[in-house]
């Protein structure tokens, strides 16, 4: 299996908390660390490239480990997460592989990918 170390960002906003589409499903902000790089720095580059927001401020939350997957390869694959809570500037518009920028609040009907749920319930639940 294939652990992959990964940088999660939460802006919670007054709309909800920002998400990406990716398909028809939205995640948090988020991507795999290179290997001399920290999941902190890894967090703010994937914000600034999937979203174009650039990161004022920015604090550890917790850890997550996600359920397991299988890549394009067909690799089982683990992430390991840190996530943070980002106060970023600008303004949101999708780049890279992401198709729309949403925000997502309990009242919200769009489709989240479990793990983002996951990590946006243990936000909601302990930090909020």
């Amino acid at each position: 299996m294939k652990y992959r170390r990964k940088g999660v960002s939460i802006i919670d906003t007054k709309k909800g908390i920002l998400v990406c589409a990716i398909g028809d499903t939205y995640i948090l902000p988020g991507g795999g660390a290179r290997p001399w790089e920290s999941r902190k720095r890894a967090a703010i580059r994937e914000l600034f490239e999937e979203t174009g927001l650039n990161t004022k401020k920015i604090k550890y939350l917790f850890k997550d480990v996600g359920i397991k997957w299988h890549d394009y390869k067909g690799r089982l694959v683990r992430n390991y997460s840190k996530v943070f809570l980002v106060d970023a500037v600008g303004i949101p518009r999708p780049s890279h592989e992401i198709r729309k920028i949403g925000y997502f609040n309990k009242k919200s009907k769009i489709k989240i990918g479990e793990g983002s749920k996951k990590i946006i319930e243990k936000y909601w639940n302990e930090f909020k």
